[in-house]
């Protein structure tokens, strides 16, 4: 070997040995906006060096990653609602998952058996009523909201929303599809005005005398609280954890997976573990006023002052098998119309 081969292997070699090691990072497409899975993605940075690129998504994530085929930059997808995490299962675009940690983290009831899928936090749907036009005691089941007593007194968002989608897939596991439809039916004919808006828009519509009584999350409470404009219509409310008659408060749940293209598959691992964690699921919880689900953590104080409740038993993944046939029977009464 040539003095000048030898001089060109060795100066390789040099320059090699001089390049820093390219850091770990891995990327994740979002229904939650940044800022509220900052304080998570902020946390595992901290803890494992791993870079987190987060693309927030308003709509449109399957379509996004079937565009993208194997060629995806995506390794965890972030959402909430089980309707949206099983559309993105059965759309053939996450991979199981095998972990002891997410195992253990995460209670059965709120991961999928096959290991698609694995929740973070849950909320419950509530009913907000005005404190002044409400009486303790009027109304505490879902299907209460069908009774005329609340004819022109009830606000809602848009039925085929996926949060009242789920709703009512659930009211369709208690009662079955003749009795679902006459609910859809009761409770169209008591709304003060055609759906729409978001849920914080319904809480507004109660302040301002337009109705008495909504349908929303949980911790749009903690939100409103949180606004200086407002928290006048969180204060005009108060939060009712109803039941079904034969089973308990209806909940949901925000939930993570990895891609079935995941290029950063040990880091993604890594950032589910971390998500699934207790530490991580009470900052995730604490951020957006929701409830951890890992044994031994605690919503925060505010969110436990709003009350207690007994989640309904229904499994998730029956909620998700609901989903069609409840969209159909809110298309059939024409719930917006």
């Amino acid at each position: 070997m040539s003095v000048n081969i030898k001089s060109t292997i060795f100066a390789a070699a040099a320059t090699m040995i001089a390049l820093p090691a390219v850091a770990e990072e891995v990327n994740v497409y979002s229904y939650r906006q940044p800022d509220l899975i900052k304080p998570l993605t902020d946390a595992f940075t901290e803890e494992t060096g791993i870079k987190v690129n987060v693309a927030y998504l308003e709509k449109g994530m399957i379509e996004r990653l079937q565009a993208e085929g194997s060629r995806s930059p995506a390794d965890v997808i972030l959402t909430v609602d089980i309707s949206r995490l099983a559309a993105v299962v059965n759309a053939g675009l996450t991979q199981p998952v095998e972990s002891d940690a997410l195992n253990t983290n995460v209670p059965a009831d709120f991961r999928d058996p096959e290991g698609h899928w694995f929740g973070l936090t849950t909320r419950a749907r509530i009913i907000y009523a005005s404190k002044d036009r409400v009486a303790e005691g009027e109304v505490t089941t879902y299907e209460d909201l069908a009774d005329p007593k609340w004819e022109g007194r009830i606000c809602t968002r848009s039925g085929t929303h996926a949060y009242n989608v789920a709703l009512t897939s659930a009211m369709l596991h208690h009662h079955g599809e003749a009795e679902t439809q006459a609910w859809l039916e009761g409770v169209k004919s008591n709304l003060a005005r055609k759906p729409q808006g978001n849920d914080r828009a319904q809480v507004k519509a109660i302040w301002a005398g337009e109705c008495d009584i909504s349908v929303g999350n949980t911790y749009y409470m903690g939100k409103m609280l949180e606004d200086d404009e407002q928290k006048a219509w969180a204060d005009s409310v108060n939060v009712i954890f109803p039941t079904f008659e034969n089973g308990g408060t209806h909940v949901n749940v925000s939930g993570v997976a990895m891609t079935k293209a995941a290029p950063n598959k040990e880091a993604a691992l890594k950032m589910m573990e971390f998500l699934t964690s207790p530490k991580a699921q009470e900052i995730y919880a604490a951020a957006n006023y929701e409830y951890p689900i890992a044994a031994g953590t605690e919503a925060i104080e505010l969110v436990q002052g709003w009350g207690t409740f007994e989640a309904d038993g229904v499994n998730l993944m029956t909620l998700a098998g609901n989903r069609d046939a409840a969209l159909k029977l809110i298309e059939t009464v024409d719930f917006d119309g």
